[in-house]
């Protein structure tokens, strides 16, 4: 019997792992970032602005990504792979597009979804899923971030308000959010507040200059005696823990982002490397060159067999352990930058133009690199796991 023929783009043929639920959910989403964002998105970067973000959050309410895996309140209630799935597309077109809508669905709204009064789901979650209300959601300080416990941002009671005193750092979408889910210290510990942004005392300067994620908002969020009502509280939240679980969404998406990325850099290196001759014939013909891409190509189908894994773990009844989820984002945030990074020298000089997405999707990639649990931090949270010893106390 002949072997079916290898597809160069998936040669483990994953794709026949997908529902066609799932493959309906990649194509509409790739279709619309095909035809509305690729053809600006460079320059989106170049230009360190995302000036169609109010259209494309509407948007991307209108296709159900916005909370996609949560229930109710005109929320998806898709699977956990379907909202990998959308991930993936997503980030290989730009990671600040994964970015915006998984702290929006997997931060700000998992927040008051999992921990908010029905008040509190009422008033946000239905706007906010329909991309009409952007959240952002302050945790990272400017001198904690690996250790969130350790915040300075203070909520005092007064009466029956609360007041909120602190400043956060590198927040995504805070400039542009209509609500901000604001982590703070209380006499009974670690708290959660909805706060609308309009309120007195809040404000979100953006922030400029970085060489990241530039098709992104990213901002500071200022707290200078912001007075809320009793029931902006997050009632359910209670403890360090509850920002963590809300972190560990968003990580998830994260899993399964970066393989996009990935998929973008090696497509580009391979058909580069397809067209581009030297010494008399395409430099795919030559064997450093396919080793490169063999390689490459080996740690993205790794990488994706992982978020395949834990999507179906997520999805099962037990659910997935915080750990799994640190190996994911260990593992696949590493070896996607490194593709990137790969496919550049295939590129050679042509690699750091914004003409082909590698350099974007390789800059990129050192901020997720960083953010929701540095590589070290997942290190040290898998070693504990592993070891039954923690190492970073």
């Amino acid at each position: 019997m002949p072997f079916a023929a290898l597809d160069p783009v998936d040669p483990l043929n994953l794709e026949a792992l997908l529902t066609d639920e799932e493959r309906a959910v990649r194509d509409t989403v790739r279709q619309y970032l095909d035809d509305k964002v690729e053809p600006h998105i460079a320059e989106w970067f170049e230009s360190g602005e995302l000036p169609a973000l109010p259209e494309l959050a509407r948007e991307f309410g209108k296709m159900g990504l916005l909370g996609m895996h949560l229930e109710g309140y005109g929320c998806a209630g898709m699977s956990a792979r379907a909202y990998g799935i959308a991930c993936r597309e997503l980030e290989a077109t730009d990671s600040g597009l994964r970015s915006f809508v998984s702290v929006q669905g997997s931060l700000a709204m998992f927040a008051i979804h999992r921990f908010g009064s029905e008040e509190q789901k009422q008033e946000w979650l239905p706007r906010m899923a329909a991309g009409e209300a952007i959240g952002c959601f302050g945790l990272t300080e400017p001198d904690h971030g690996s250790d969130p416990s350790s915040m300075t941002t203070r909520a005092r009671r007064d009466g029956d308000d609360w007041i909120l005193d602190g400043r956060k750092m590198w927040i995504t979408n805070g400039s542009v959010a209509a609500v901000a889910v604001v982590w703070a210290q209380t006499e009974d510990g670690v708290r959660g507040f909805v706060v609308p942004t309009d309120t007195p005392g809040f404000s979100a300067p953006l922030i400029k200059h970085k060489m990241s994620l530039r098709a992104s908002v990213t901002s500071e969020l200022v707290l200078d005696g912001v007075r809320l009502p009793a029931s902006a509280r997050l009632p359910e939240a209670r403890g360090v823990g509850a920002p963590l679980t809300c972190l560990n969404e968003a990580r998830y998406g994260i899993v399964w982002g970066v393989t996009g990325a990935a998929r973008s850099a090696w497509q580009a290196a391979a058909d580069y490397a397809g067209q581009r001759e030297q010494f008399g014939k395409p430099i795919a013909a030559f064997q450093l060159t396919q080793q490169k891409l063999v390689d490459m190509a080996l740690e993205l189908h790794k990488a994706t067999l992982t978020a395949l894994r834990l999507a179906d773990l997520k999805d099962s009844p037990a659910g997935v352990h915080p750990a799994q989820i640190s190996f994911g984002k260990l593992n696949n945030v590493r070896e996607a930058i490194q593709i990137c990074r790969t496919a550049r020298t295939i590129l050679g000089a042509n690699g750091i133009s914004l003409e082909y997405p590698v350099i974007r999707h390789a800059n990129n990639l050192e901020s997720v690199l960083t953010y929701e649990g540095t590589t070290e931090m997942h290190t040290l949270a898998l070693g504990q796991a592993l070891t039954g010893h923690a190492a970073f106390r």
